[in-house]
């Protein structure tokens, strides 16, 4: 098969297109004929040796993808050949053929095509752990959105609406940021990018109450003007660090707001809690058969062309999602 290897750490252009061996099947694992895969920041992260796990080399980025089942190995009974799923691979996926472990794989609903399916794993199964469980996002709540225009961003906007909260969206382009008000009919955008501090803005839109709950992916100083304005009993949530930038918080500002900053590990949850994750998953899956969730894909590649895929979200090119299409 074929399979985009990083066989050195490095950037996206260093990642190589070559044929190798399938990857063996074994007790409790399912083999998918991937049909297409989802580009995530981890991807970025991985292939420089900058993520949390990081895999001995050669490896595949590609931490999602979408197919069908070729081989189950023993003890696996949820699924058999011919079966058409979603798979959480962490890497490898970037390949014509990934093994996932069985609880990381799900159907892929009759309504929703591969390419759809192969966004939706990693992204929606965050943000709904993110602002359910973490952050008990309730209805008529406010919810501020850092880094909207990326895929974890487009996807917390479709939740916080479904679970019926306000959503203000933030980015740093003022054009991205219409597009996401024209796309997923939002009242209120804000550019970080502005002169006017961030905090300051959110103050004036929510009449300055604060937000309820804020997003962030993004981290630096977009995390510490969101300890200056959310409300009473706000929750902050720790996704990521876009920006590149591992902030410190000001625990009087903590005290001050009587508001909590709690992390977001999706990744070790859906270990430690398998059953409540594939309930989440049964949830998304609903959303999306009503039409609330409809995944934003605005870049496609062929497989030999995963580096540009990647490249295209560092360069902050894609608005939602990226995915590479591996067969038609």
């Amino acid at each position: 098969m074929k399979a985009l290897l990083c066989k050195e750490h490095g950037l996206p252009d260093r990642l190589v297109l070559e044929e190798v061996d399938a990857p063996p099947v074994s007790k409790g694992t399912v083999r998918i004929a991937v049909h297409a895969a989802g580009v995530n920041f981890p991807d970025v992260l991985i292939i420089q040796g900058k993520y949390q796990f990081q895999p001995p080399l050669p490896f595949s980025p590609g931490g999602e993808v979408a197919g069908v089942v070729a081989e189950v190995g023993d003890g696996v009974e949820r699924f058999k050949v011919g079966d058409r799923v979603i798979a959480l691979t962490g890497w490898n996926g970037f390949a014509e053929e990934a093994v996932a472990p069985v609880d990381k794989v799900f159907p892929i609903p009759d309504a929703m095509d591969f390419q759809t399916g192969a966004v939706f794993g990693m992204t929606y199964g965050t943000v709904i752990h993110a602002l359910v469980q973490r952050g008990r996002l309730a209805e008529g709540e406010t919810l501020v959105v850092h880094g909207a225009t990326g895929g974890v961003g487009t996807a917390a906007i479709e939740i916080g609406k479904a679970l019926g909260a306000r959503v203000i969206a933030t980015g740093g382009k003022q054009e991205k940021l219409d597009v996401l008000a024209e796309a997923y009919d939002l009242a209120d955008v804000v550019d970080t990018s502005a002169e006017t501090p961030l905090k300051e803005a959110i103050k004036k839109l929510t009449k300055g109450r604060g937000a309820d709950v804020i997003f962030d992916p993004v981290g630096g100083e977009v995390f510490e003007q969101s300890l200056r304005c959310i409300n009473w009993n706000g929750r902050l949530l720790v996704v990521g660090f876009a920006s590149g930038t591992i902030p410190a918080a000001k625990a009087n500002l903590v005290l001050l707001k009587g508001s909590s900053i709690v992390g977001v590990f999706w990744g070790a949850f859906t270990a430690k809690e398998p059953e409540l994750n594939a309930k989440n998953f049964e949830q998304l899956f609903a959303w999306h058969a009503q039409g609330k969730l409809k995944p934003r894909i605005s870049h496609r590649f062929p497989l030999a062309e995963g580096g540009r895929a990647i490249e295209a979200l560092m360069n902050r090119e894609v608005i939602g999602k990226a995915v590479i299409v591996v067969r038609d």
